[in-house]
């Protein structure tokens, strides 16, 4: 009898023969499924397994999947398992093996899972769609998601692995109350906060969150000193801002989410024309997460086309003031809560971006260094994102107007962070 794992798996050409008695683990099992890798059992004992490159008989054909992906188990007539034989909970996903199964060599240790750690604080409707969005692309080991209600983030984050086998990801997810559950992770989303409110702005938030924000900062320094931290509570910028100054962080890794949400909002209010859809058009939002949001409509673009010779100026300057005041509209539309699918989603894939090292240029709230000519504060500014943050500020060729309203975005941001000092 022989141990069939991943390493066989992905050595295999479309099919894996094996043995009748051999064991195929469940990770093994799992990656043959990922890799559309067919396993079939020969009807003679094999030492090892063997690469097939014909085509299925029909008797394996006809086999379900779980009887083509589980060992052979004496049976009764009757069809029960006969005394003596292995326990189903073998088969499993992360139950255990019997040491007499137990490889221990080299290959096993190689499956140990590299991929990076990623966290949530909060588990409101934002931080429990961002923490489930996160372990739905499968590039972390582990989404620990945080939250002082006794139960909840734990009861949410088992209700989210439970659809794991539904939505196929293989990132486990955890819940806590406790700030020492962040330990060893390389990226924090930061969503813990009051919501806004009918009538509310998000300044009217300051005080409240900043008391949240500045805890919340002791746990990162104490348990996770090396993350990434993605700030969502607002008010943005001046979170933010209290966000790196209380970790003591270096500003590459805090990060305020605000330009990919704004963004986002822009392209699908254009879409809501009946020009294109919203993947085809392309803008960024800078400056502040609120009225100072700057959207220089000379870099936009429809399908590759500058966006201004497809709507006039007054429909573009309207569809501006609608994005910047979406957070507001949906909270009016709700009449209790706030938004949080596209919050989550901008979020998530910020995140992942970093995660995956992907080089993306977005717009996110960093310390802009004086980057164009504007004043040396937190503001919503297009950067390059890597594995560690902030890898650089793109220079991009504003006009006149648009680097004005920018200046003017710094001043008042500037101005807000000084008053909460």
């Amino acid at each position: 009898m022989s141990v069939i794992s991943v390493a066989d798996v992905e050595n295999a050409n479309g099919v894996l023969v094996i043995g009748a008695r051999d064991l195929l683990t469940p990770l093994a099992a799992d990656r043959a499924k990922e890799l559309n890798v067919r396993v079939e059992r020969s009807a003679a004992r094999a030492a090892a397994p063997a690469l097939a490159k014909s085509a299925p008989t029909q008797h394996a054909a006809n086999r379900p999947v779980s009887a083509a992906l589980a060992p052979d188990r004496p049976v009764s007539r009757q069809g029960a398992v006969q005394p003596g034989a292995l326990s189903g909970a073998l088969y499993r996903r992360g139950a255990p093996v019997p040491s007499q199964m137990r490889v221990d060599d080299a290959r096993s240790h190689a499956t140990a899972d590299s991929r990076p750690k990623a966290a949530v604080i909060g588990a409101g409707h934002v931080g429990a769609m961002t923490a489930l969005r996160l372990a739905e692309t499968s590039l972390f080991s582990r989404v620990t998601l945080v939250d002082i209600v006794p139960g909840l983030a734990a009861g949410l984050a088992l209700d989210m692995w439970h659809s794991s086998g539904l939505r196929g990801f293989t990132t486990r997810i955890e819940g806590s109350t406790e700030l020492s559950a962040l330990q060893g992770a390389d990226y924090v989303v930061m969503t813990a906060g009051r919501p806004r409110q009918p009538g509310m702005t998000r300044t009217d938030l300051t005080g409240v969150n900043a008391e949240i924000i500045g805890g919340v900062a002791d746990g990162l320094r104490n348990h996770a000193p090396k993350a990434v931290v993605v700030v969502v509570t607002n008010p943005l910028e001046e979170m933010t801002y209290l966000m790196a100054k209380r970790t003591g962080f270096p500003p590459n890794r805090v990060i305020g989410m605000a330009g990919v949400l704004d963004s986002a909002r822009f392209c699908s209010l254009v879409a809501l024309e009946g020009i294109a859809q919203p993947q085809d058009v392309k803008a960024i939002a800078l400056g502040s997460h609120g009225a100072e949001m700057v959207i220089p409509l000379s870099l936009a673009t429809i399908n590759g086309q500058p966006l201004e010779q497809s709507l006039p100026a007054d429909r573009l300057s309207a569809l501006v003031e609608r994005a910047r005041d979406s957070g507001a509209e949906v909270v009016k539309l709700l009449q209790k809560g706030s938004a949080y699918f596209s919050p989550a989603e901008s979020a998530a894939a910020m995140v992942a971006a970093m995660a995956g090292n992907s080089d993306t240029i977005i717009a996110a709230c960093v310390q802009s260094g004086g980057a164009y000519g504007v004043l040396d504060t937190r503001i919503g500014l297009p950067v390059r994102l890597g594995a560690d943050g902030v890898k650089e500020i793109i220079k991009l060729p504003l006009r006149t107007d648009e680097h004005a309203a920018l200046a003017e975005a710094a001043h008042s941001i500037a101005k807000r962070i000084a008053e909460l000092e």
